[in-house]
């Protein structure tokens, strides 16, 4: 699918010489650049969360009880 995008000419400059010394295309660099972006961006913070508690020794509600028992 055919997108249009504004780019600043100094953005456009470097990756003419980039494509150039790749023996690329811009879209093709640009298609590359978008696939890398979504690659390390897909995930959300949600599922990036999920999990986290799974690696400590003691189970939730005892660590409240004793975190509670603090105070």
């Amino acid at each position: 699918m055919r997108t249009l995008v504004d780019i600043g000419d100094d953005h456009l400059k470097a990756l003419d010489e980039i494509a150039a010394t790749k023996n690329v295309s811009r879209a093709s660099l640009i298609r590359e650049a978008v696939s890398a972006f979504l690659e390390h961006s897909s995930i959300d913070e949600r599922s990036q969360a999920f999990g986290l508690w799974g690696k400590r020794k003691i189970d939730g509600l005892a660590y409240q009880e004793e975190i509670r028992g603090e105070w």
